[in-house]
Protein backbone atom coordinates (compact mmCIF):
# COMPACT_ATOMS: atom_id res chain seq x y z
CA UNK A 1 0.00 0.00 0.00
CA UNK A 2 1.42 3.12 -0.88
CA UNK A 3 1.60 6.22 1.50
CA UNK A 4 -0.68 8.71 1.90
CA UNK A 5 0.69 12.08 0.20
CA UNK A 6 -0.02 14.36 3.35
CA UNK A 7 -0.45 13.91 6.86
CA UNK A 8 -4.21 14.90 6.62
CA UNK A 9 -4.62 11.71 4.29
CA UNK A 10 -2.68 9.76 6.92
CA UNK A 11 -5.16 10.57 9.26
CA UNK A 12 -8.40 9.82 7.35
CA UNK A 13 -6.33 6.60 6.46
CA UNK A 14 -6.09 5.72 10.40
CA UNK A 15 -9.57 6.84 11.02
CA UNK A 16 -11.15 5.14 8.69
CA UNK A 17 -9.40 1.89 9.78
CA UNK A 18 -11.77 -0.49 12.18
CA UNK A 19 -9.37 -2.74 13.23
CA UNK A 20 -7.16 -1.24 16.15
CA UNK A 21 -3.97 -4.23 15.30
CA UNK A 22 -4.47 -1.89 12.00
CA UNK A 23 -5.04 1.58 13.64
CA UNK A 24 -1.45 0.52 15.54
CA UNK A 25 0.20 -0.03 12.50
CA UNK A 26 -0.99 2.45 10.54
CA UNK A 27 0.08 4.97 12.78
CA UNK A 28 3.63 2.96 13.35
CA UNK A 29 4.26 3.44 9.83
CA UNK A 30 2.91 6.91 8.96
CA UNK A 31 4.76 8.32 12.15
CA UNK A 32 7.98 7.31 10.99
CA UNK A 33 7.17 8.75 7.57
CA UNK A 34 6.37 11.92 8.74
CA UNK A 35 9.60 12.09 10.87
CA UNK A 36 11.81 10.94 7.94
CA UNK A 37 10.25 13.15 5.45
CA UNK A 38 8.55 11.01 3.07
CA UNK A 39 5.54 12.20 3.92
CA UNK A 40 5.35 16.46 3.72
CA UNK A 41 3.07 18.67 3.91
CA UNK A 42 -0.37 18.47 6.19
CA UNK A 43 -2.79 18.93 3.31
CA UNK A 44 -6.96 19.32 4.34
CA UNK A 45 -9.18 16.65 4.41
CA UNK A 46 -12.81 16.22 6.25
CA UNK A 47 -12.05 13.41 8.79
CA UNK A 48 -15.31 11.78 9.67
CA UNK A 49 -17.91 12.55 12.73
CA UNK A 50 -16.90 9.22 13.82
CA UNK A 51 -13.93 6.96 13.40
CA UNK A 52 -14.32 3.32 11.86
CA UNK A 53 -14.68 0.45 14.79
CA UNK A 54 -14.52 -3.07 15.02
CA UNK A 55 -17.59 -5.13 15.21
CA UNK A 56 -16.52 -5.56 18.92
CA UNK A 57 -16.23 -4.24 21.36
CA UNK A 58 -20.02 -3.84 22.30
CA UNK A 59 -20.17 0.20 22.81
CA UNK A 60 -22.97 1.49 25.71
CA UNK A 61 -23.47 4.63 27.11
CA UNK A 62 -21.61 5.02 30.35
CA UNK A 63 -24.76 4.74 32.62
CA UNK A 64 -25.33 1.17 31.24
CA UNK A 65 -22.18 -0.22 31.38
CA UNK A 66 -22.12 -3.42 33.91
CA UNK A 67 -20.55 -2.72 37.19
CA UNK A 68 -16.32 -3.60 37.14
CA UNK A 69 -15.67 -7.12 38.85
CA UNK A 70 -13.20 -5.70 41.74
CA UNK A 71 -9.78 -8.42 42.73
CA UNK A 72 -9.14 -11.57 41.05
CA UNK A 73 -8.44 -12.26 37.28
CA UNK A 74 -11.82 -11.52 35.87
CA UNK A 75 -11.38 -8.22 37.67
CA UNK A 76 -7.51 -7.22 36.54
CA UNK A 77 -8.86 -8.11 32.92
CA UNK A 78 -11.64 -5.69 32.90
CA UNK A 79 -9.27 -2.99 34.34
CA UNK A 80 -7.04 -3.47 31.96
CA UNK A 81 -9.73 -3.91 29.06
CA UNK A 82 -11.03 -0.35 30.09
CA UNK A 83 -7.33 1.36 29.84
CA UNK A 84 -6.56 -0.50 26.57
CA UNK A 85 -10.55 0.81 24.99
CA UNK A 86 -9.21 4.56 25.91
CA UNK A 87 -5.77 4.20 24.42
CA UNK A 88 -7.47 2.66 21.31
CA UNK A 89 -9.46 5.89 21.29
CA UNK A 90 -6.88 7.95 22.10
CA UNK A 91 -5.37 6.98 18.55
CA UNK A 92 -8.29 8.07 16.48
CA UNK A 93 -8.48 11.21 19.12
CA UNK A 94 -4.54 11.98 18.21
CA UNK A 95 -4.99 11.66 14.77
CA UNK A 96 -8.33 13.60 14.32
CA UNK A 97 -6.85 16.68 16.02
CA UNK A 98 -3.93 16.67 13.07
CA UNK A 99 -6.78 16.46 10.31
CA UNK A 100 -9.32 18.67 11.65
CA UNK A 101 -8.30 21.81 12.74
CA UNK A 102 -6.00 22.25 9.77
CA UNK A 103 -7.71 25.87 9.05
CA UNK A 104 -5.97 26.77 12.61
CA UNK A 105 -2.23 27.51 10.25
CA UNK A 106 -0.51 25.98 12.77
CA UNK A 107 3.54 25.25 13.02
CA UNK A 108 5.07 22.03 11.86
CA UNK A 109 6.21 21.44 15.61
CA UNK A 110 1.67 21.07 16.41
CA UNK A 111 1.41 18.39 14.00
CA UNK A 112 4.95 16.88 15.20
CA UNK A 113 3.54 16.45 18.64
CA UNK A 114 0.42 15.13 18.09
CA UNK A 115 1.55 12.30 15.05
CA UNK A 116 3.76 11.34 18.39
CA UNK A 117 1.06 11.04 20.95
CA UNK A 118 -0.64 8.78 18.19
CA UNK A 119 2.58 6.80 17.47
CA UNK A 120 2.60 6.86 21.97
CA UNK A 121 -0.75 5.58 22.08
CA UNK A 122 -0.95 3.11 19.25
CA UNK A 123 2.30 1.70 21.24
CA UNK A 124 0.58 1.87 25.03
CA UNK A 125 -2.81 0.26 23.17
CA UNK A 126 -0.52 -2.89 21.78
CA UNK A 127 0.98 -3.36 25.28
CA UNK A 128 -1.95 -3.62 27.15
CA UNK A 129 -3.80 -6.45 24.32
CA UNK A 130 -0.77 -8.33 24.20
CA UNK A 131 -0.85 -8.30 28.72
CA UNK A 132 -4.50 -9.17 27.83
CA UNK A 133 -3.32 -12.35 25.25
CA UNK A 134 -1.34 -13.52 28.08
CA UNK A 135 -3.41 -13.68 30.49
CA UNK A 136 -6.23 -15.06 28.61
CA UNK A 137 -8.40 -12.29 27.60
CA UNK A 138 -8.65 -9.68 24.50
CA UNK A 139 -9.74 -6.35 23.29
CA UNK A 140 -13.21 -6.81 22.04
CA UNK A 141 -14.34 -9.60 25.01
CA UNK A 142 -15.99 -7.05 27.11
CA UNK A 143 -18.66 -4.02 26.22
CA UNK A 144 -16.81 -0.50 26.69
CA UNK A 145 -18.29 2.66 27.06
CA UNK A 146 -19.07 5.45 24.04
CA UNK A 147 -18.46 8.69 26.06
CA UNK A 148 -15.08 9.44 25.07
CA UNK A 149 -16.07 10.17 21.45
CA UNK A 150 -18.28 12.44 22.37
CA UNK A 151 -15.37 14.57 24.08
CA UNK A 152 -14.41 14.84 20.18
CA UNK A 153 -17.77 15.49 18.93
CA UNK A 154 -18.21 18.34 21.38
CA UNK A 155 -15.31 19.87 20.89
CA UNK A 156 -15.25 19.38 16.97
CA UNK A 157 -15.66 23.04 16.35
CA UNK A 158 -13.08 24.60 18.03
CA UNK A 159 -9.56 23.83 18.77
CA UNK A 160 -9.05 25.61 22.42
CA UNK A 161 -12.35 23.73 23.60
CA UNK A 162 -10.33 19.89 21.98
CA UNK A 163 -7.34 20.32 23.93
CA UNK A 164 -9.08 22.08 27.10
CA UNK A 165 -11.53 18.77 27.14
CA UNK A 166 -9.25 15.97 25.96
CA UNK A 167 -5.35 16.22 26.96
CA UNK A 168 -6.36 18.99 29.67
CA UNK A 169 -8.89 17.48 31.53
CA UNK A 170 -9.49 13.89 30.70
CA UNK A 171 -5.98 12.52 30.24
CA UNK A 172 -4.79 14.66 33.08
CA UNK A 173 -7.14 12.51 34.95
CA UNK A 174 -5.01 9.83 34.42
CA UNK A 175 -1.81 11.31 36.07
CA UNK A 176 -4.19 11.43 39.12
CA UNK A 177 -4.92 7.88 39.15
CA UNK A 178 -2.56 5.89 37.71
CA UNK A 179 -0.01 5.72 40.82
CA UNK A 180 -2.74 4.27 43.07
CA UNK A 181 -3.52 1.81 39.69
CA UNK A 182 0.15 1.17 39.40
CA UNK A 183 0.82 0.35 43.48
CA UNK A 184 -2.33 -1.70 43.76
CA UNK A 185 -1.60 -3.68 40.64
CA UNK A 186 2.18 -4.39 42.24
CA UNK A 187 0.31 -4.89 45.37
CA UNK A 188 -1.77 -7.91 43.92
CA UNK A 189 1.62 -9.33 42.46
CA UNK A 190 0.88 -8.59 39.33
CA UNK A 191 4.35 -6.81 38.38
CA UNK A 192 4.14 -7.17 34.76
CA UNK A 193 0.38 -5.12 34.29
CA UNK A 194 1.79 -2.55 36.66
CA UNK A 195 4.89 -1.64 34.54
CA UNK A 196 3.08 -1.54 31.34
CA UNK A 197 0.86 1.02 33.17
CA UNK A 198 3.14 3.01 34.93
CA UNK A 199 5.20 3.50 31.68
CA UNK A 200 2.02 4.51 30.19
CA UNK A 201 1.21 6.82 32.79
CA UNK A 202 4.87 8.40 32.02
CA UNK A 203 4.19 9.06 28.87
CA UNK A 204 0.74 10.79 28.86
CA UNK A 205 2.36 13.47 31.19
CA UNK A 206 4.29 14.67 27.48
CA UNK A 207 0.66 14.10 25.89
CA UNK A 208 -1.13 16.71 28.66
CA UNK A 209 1.98 18.73 28.35
CA UNK A 210 1.96 19.08 24.60
CA UNK A 211 -2.47 20.12 24.92
CA UNK A 212 -1.05 22.80 27.89
CA UNK A 213 1.78 24.20 25.20
CA UNK A 214 -0.75 24.44 22.36
CA UNK A 215 -3.77 25.71 24.08
CA UNK A 216 -1.40 28.69 25.71
CA UNK A 217 0.00 29.23 21.84
CA UNK A 218 -3.40 29.34 20.90
CA UNK A 219 -4.73 32.01 24.05
CA UNK A 220 -1.85 33.94 22.75
CA UNK A 221 -2.59 34.31 19.81
CA UNK A 222 -6.32 35.01 19.96
CA UNK A 223 -5.43 37.27 22.76
CA UNK A 224 -7.39 35.74 25.74
CA UNK A 225 -5.81 34.53 29.22
CA UNK A 226 -5.10 30.98 29.01
CA UNK A 227 -6.66 30.20 32.89
CA UNK A 228 -9.68 31.84 32.26
CA UNK A 229 -10.53 30.91 28.71
CA UNK A 230 -9.97 27.24 30.02
CA UNK A 231 -13.09 27.59 32.86
CA UNK A 232 -15.26 29.15 30.54
CA UNK A 233 -14.63 26.59 28.04
CA UNK A 234 -14.82 23.51 30.60
CA UNK A 235 -18.23 24.89 32.19
CA UNK A 236 -19.33 25.21 28.61
CA UNK A 237 -17.98 21.75 27.02
CA UNK A 238 -17.25 19.37 29.91
CA UNK A 239 -20.21 17.42 31.33
CA UNK A 240 -18.26 15.78 34.34
CA UNK A 241 -16.33 17.03 37.26
CA UNK A 242 -12.78 17.75 37.58
CA UNK A 243 -12.58 15.67 40.78
CA UNK A 244 -9.57 15.49 43.37
CA UNK A 245 -7.66 14.66 44.82
CA UNK A 246 -4.76 15.89 42.03
CA UNK A 247 -1.44 14.61 41.04
CA UNK A 248 -0.04 18.63 41.60
CA UNK A 249 3.22 17.45 41.23
CA UNK A 250 2.57 15.72 38.00
CA UNK A 251 0.23 18.27 36.51
CA UNK A 252 3.10 20.83 37.50
CA UNK A 253 5.90 18.66 35.64
CA UNK A 254 3.47 19.26 32.36
CA UNK A 255 3.01 22.28 32.83
CA UNK A 256 -0.34 23.17 34.14
CA UNK A 257 0.11 25.04 37.29
CA UNK A 258 -3.21 24.71 39.84
CA UNK A 259 -4.89 28.08 38.39
CA UNK A 260 -5.99 25.87 35.45
CA UNK A 261 -8.00 23.37 37.49
CA UNK A 262 -7.92 24.25 41.18
CA UNK A 263 -11.00 26.54 40.41
CA UNK A 264 -13.47 23.73 38.77
CA UNK A 265 -12.54 21.29 41.30
CA UNK A 266 -15.81 19.18 42.25
CA UNK A 267 -16.09 19.59 46.09
CA UNK A 268 -14.81 17.04 48.17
Amino acid sequence: MSLPATLSEAALRVLGTPEPADKVTLTHEFAAAWASGKIQGVGTAEPPQRPARPARPELRLPRDMPKRRKGGAAGRLAFLHAIAHIECNAIDLAWDIVARFTSEDLPRAFHDDWVRVADDEARHFQMLEDRMTALGGGYGALPAHDGLWHAATDTADDLMARLAVVPMVLEARGLDTTPAAVAKLRENGDAESAEILAVIGAEEMGHVAAGVRWFRFLAERRGVDAPTTFHALIRERFMGQIKPPFNHAARTEAGMERAFYEPLAAPT
